[in-house]
């Protein structure tokens, strides 16, 4: 897997997950999502997301994604990222 074309194509899913407010987000509270997202090179990458409480009994969610390429080595350590969301709307990176 090409490492900076997947972090390029995680990165500009997180950007458009992160226009949505903190109640959408709600919504993938432990019911991961996964959608197919083609590079510029050409490879299809799969990138599965999902929202948890950061803190248990807090009200902070966190996001995190994962991409690989369909490779045996990728499907098994993907590139993974995500960010925070408080209950005002705030990000945290």
């Amino acid at each position: 897997m090409d490492a900076i074309e997947a972090g390029e194509v995680l990165a500009a899913v997180l950007e458009e997950l992160k226009q949505q407010t903190y109640r959408e987000l709600q919504a993938f509270l432990h019911n991961p999502v996964c959608i197919e997202r083609q590079g510029p090179s050409g490879v299809a990458y799969q990138i599965e997301y999902q929202a948890v409480w950061d803190f248990p009994g807090g009200a902070d969610l966190r996001l995190i994604a994962s991409i690989d390429d369909g490779g045996l080595l990728s499907a098994l350590m993907p590139l993974t990222s995500g960010f925070l969301i408080t209950p005002a709307g705030e990000i945290i990176d």
